[in-house]
């Protein structure tokens, strides 16, 4: 099983990235997205469950979008209105069952994360 991002790169604040994780292996109910900054712990960014019910942290709300291609077995993370504190290394991550959770410790699997950083 592999799940492997891309789409990271540098933006200046306001912009647009879009994310996308790519899973190989097996189909997964459950996806999400965390990001880790430099000297911060890992942090929750989105998640969509089987049924495309969505969830986002109150700092992401209204800028973040996660939605999935199930024929092509890929999640994406359409993030605008960047700001420099989204700077952060994101990961995709997937779980086995369809409980859905912001909670980084029930995900089975991670990919090697992709770096995003916002200029001011």
């Amino acid at each position: 099983v592999q799940l492997v991002e891309s789409g990271g790169g540098l933006v200046q604040a306001g912009g647009s990235l879009r994310l996308s994780c790519a899973a190989s292996g097996r189909t997964f109910s459950t996806y999400a997205w965390f990001r880790q900054a430099p000297g911060k712990e890992r942090e929750f960014a989105a998640v969509i469950s089987g049924g495309g019910s969505t969830m986002y942290p109150a700092s992401v709300k209204g800028r973040f979008t996660i939605f999935r291609d199930n024929a092509e077995n890929t999640v994406y993370l359409q993030m605008n209105s960047l700001k420099p504190e989204d700077t952060a290394v994101y990961y995709c991550a997937a779980k086995l069952g369809t409980a859905w959770t912001s909670n980084g410790r029930l995900y089975d699997y991670w990919g090697q994360g992709t770096q995003v950083t916002v200029s001011s």
